[in-house]
């Protein structure tokens, strides 16, 4: 069947599997899903264990899935990400569908996540296809303002060659970069995960692999990184729609709830 998405709208089901009277729930769920991924527990049993105690839809366990983190992982997330100043006068390695599409989100009024780790996430998937939306130059254009305006030197996107139309999205972005005199590379490859999750270079990326690198001190250290996407929603896009995901109120050292 034909993608015929115009927008990167929501879900029909999010207003209400996500209304306010839900916060409790998904938050007390993500805590107990990260409690027990950070006292060694496999995430597909843990999940559901958690999803069936809180009587989760299958939306609903993806977003406290998408969500959640081990107490390392939050560790590691903290102690890399740099402050948003940090992109002055610095290249960026930039995860191009992941921060995209989180903007394209945003700018649709879907609902996105306010992780453990204050990272921004979507519901959407790909699936290896991706398709321009009426959010996507829009979106295209508050990343190159927010860069130029934190005067990022140059910013290299590295997009997934097998995705389809990752070609034409390529051709758009170099197409709008050079017609607002932006710094911008963009490259197709196999598979741009490792390569972010390896760099030494500052990368920009909301994927949870990708900024635990590897735990192995002998292999290399996780990327340092920048949470762009919340900045750039917080700063310039105040209708969108975040879900916090986790009660700051709760401390990560209580025990998770007989």
């Amino acid at each position: 069947m034909p993608d015929t998405r115009q927008h990167r709208g929501p879900h029909p089901e999010d207003p209400s599997l996500f209304a306010p009277a839900n916060y409790p729930a998904l938050q007390s769920a993500t805590y107990d899903l990260s409690w027990l991924l950070s006292h060694g527990y496999a995430l597909p049993s843990s999940l559901k264990i958690v999803g069936d105690r809180y009587q989760l839809t299958e939306r609903q366990r993806l977003a406290i899935m998408r969500s959640s983190c081990s107490d390392l992982s939050l560790h590691l997330r903290q102690q890399n990400q740099l402050p948003i100043q940090a992109a002055e006068k610095i290249p960026l390695l930039i995860d191009g569908y992941n921060l995209l599409t989180t903007i394209e989100a945003a700018l649709g009024h879907s609902f996105l996540l306010l992780g453990r780790d204050h990272c921004l996430r979507d519901l959407a998937s790909m699936h290896g296809h991706y398709k321009r939306v009426a959010e996507t130059t829009p979106a295209l254009e508050l990343i190159g303002q927010s860069l130029a305006d934190l005067q990022t030197p140059t910013a290299h996107f590295l997009l997934d060659a097998p995705v389809s139309n990752s070609a034409r999205l390529k051709t758009v972005m170099q197409q709008l970069a050079s017609q607002k005199h932006w710094p911008w590379q963009i490259s197709l490859l196999p598979d741009p995960d490792p390569i972010l999750a390896k760099s030494t270079e500052i990368i920009v990326t909301a994927d949870s692999i990708i900024l635990d690198g590897s735990r192995n001190p002998k292999d290399h250290a996780p990327p340092k990184w920048l949470n762009l996407a919340l900045h750039i929603v917080t700063t310039h896009i105040p209708s969108a729609t975040i879900i916090p995901m986790t009660n700051p109120a709760r401390s990560p050292n209580d025990s998770m709830p007989r």
